[in-house]
C-alpha cells in the first residue's frame, strides 16, 4: 500500500501533541515533516516540544523551525492553558535530536515539490509559516492534494475574543493570505470542536494505557485538563485532535457544508473573525468545506488507539 505523504504545520501545545500521536499511529499516512510556528507558546518551546514528542514516539520525522511570531502584529500566546512551556511545565528532559537547519517555509515548498499532487497538508496552529511559503511561491496550492485547517469560529463564537478563534486571531494577516490563496480548504473550526467533546473520565481511562505515549501525554496534559474541567464542565475538547481525525479518516464526516469564507483584519470587536458567507452574497466560490458533525465513536477510537500505541 502506498502511504499518503502528510505534512503537519503545528505549534505544540498539548492539543497539537494529541493530534501528532494520532498521525504517527496511522499506517495509511507517512508524516514527512513537522513545520513549527509560534502560537500556543514561543517558538523555542514549540520546536522543543515537537522534538520531544518524536523522541517519545520513536519516530524519525524531520522537524523544521519556522516563524517566531505573527507576520505583522504581536499576539498573546496560550501558555495559561498549555503551561508556559506548552507541555504542562512538567520539566521533561529535552530531546537529544535538534531541528533541521532548513526554515519551515522552505521545507513546505520543497516537500510540496517532492510529493506534488499527493501531499496532504494539515495546519494545526497559526498560519504564519504557510503564508510565508505562499509569498515565496504562490504556486504552492497547485501541488497540495488536500489542505485541512484547524481554525476559525464559523458563527463567531470565539475562544480568544467574542468573535475569533485563537489560531486565526494570533495571525489574521497570515490567515487572510492562506484563505485567499487556496481554492479548496477543509476546515475543522472551534465550534465543531465544542460539538465533539470528550468526557473527562473517558480520557482518564485512555491515559491509563501501558504505553510510553500514554504516560507522557498524561503528564503533559494534566494542567490543561484541570483548567478545562474547572471552566468547561464534564467534557474536554481537542480541537487539533478533531482536525486530525477529519484529515486521517475523512469518511467519518457526517455533516459538512461548503461556503466562501473571509478573515476580518480590522475592527475593535471583529479582528481575526472568520466571516462565512452563508447566504453567498459575495458570489465568490464555495472554497471552504466546513466540518459540522463527525462520527464521535470513530474520533474517540482514533484517540484511544494513538495513546495505547507501543
Amino acid at each position: 500500500m502506498t502511504r499518503i505523504p502528510l505534512l503537519i504545520d503545528t505549534d505544540p501545545g498539548v492539543d497539537d501533541a494529541l493530534a501528532l500521536l494520532m498521525a504517527f499511529n496511522d499506517t495509511r499516512h507517512e508524516v514527512v515533516g513537522l513545520t513549527i510556528a509560534a502560537g500556543n507558546v514561543g517558538l523555542r518551546h514549540t520546536v522543543a516540544n515537537a522534538l520531544k514528542l518524536c523522541e517519545v514516539c520513536n519516530v524519525d520525522v524531520p522537524v523544521f523551525a519556522g516563524c517566531s511570531g505573527p507576520l505583522l502584529h504581536p499576539a498573546p500566546d496560550a501558555g495559561y492553558v498549555h503551561g508556559q512551556d506548552g507541555f504542562g511545565d512538567v520539566g521533561y528532559e529535552p530531546a537529544k535530536r535538534q531541528a533541521e537547519a532548513e526554515h519551515a517555509a522552505q521545507a513546505i515548498l520543497r516537500l510540496s515539490h517532492e510529493h506534488a499532487g499527493r501531499l496532504m497538508l494539515v495546519a494545526l496552529g497559526p498560519l504564519t509559516n504557510i503564508a510565508l511559503a505562499l509569498k515565496l511561491d504562490p504556486t504552492l496550492p497547485e501541488r497540495v492534494a488536500r489542505f485541512v485547517v484547524m481554525g476559525g469560529a464559523v458563527t463567531a463564537h470565539g475562544n480568544i475574543t467574542p468573535a475569533a478563534e485563537f489560531n486565526i486571531y494570533f495571525d489574521p494577516e497570515a490567515a487572510h493570505i492562506v484563505f485567499t490563496a487556496f481554492a479548496q480548504i477543509e476546515l475543522a473550526d472551534w465550534e465543531a470542536t465544542l460539538a465533539h467533546g470528550l468526557l473527562h473520565q473517558k480520557v482518564v481511562g485512555w491515559l491509563q494505557a501501558d504505553s510510553p505515549r500514554a504516560r507522557f501525554y498524561e503528564r503533559i496534559s494534566k494542567k490543561t485538563r484541570e483548567w478545562s474541567e474547572d471552566r468547561r464542565g464534564d467534557h474536554w475538547h481537542s480541537a487539533d485532535g478533531l482536525a486530525m481525525a477529519y484529515a486521517l479518516e475523512p469518511e467519518g464526516a457526517l455533516e459538512q457544508v461548503a461556503r466562501p469564507l473571509a478573515v476580518e483584519l480590522a475592527g475593535h470587536h471583529g479582528r481575526g473573525a472568520t466571516v462565512v458567507d452563508w447566504q453567498r452574497h459575495s458570489g465568490r466560490p464555495d472554497h471552504v468545506m466546513i466540518l459540522q458533525r463527525y462520527d464521535q465513536a470513530r474520533f474517540e477510537r482514533l484517540i484511544e488507539a494513538a495513546l495505547a500505541a507501543g
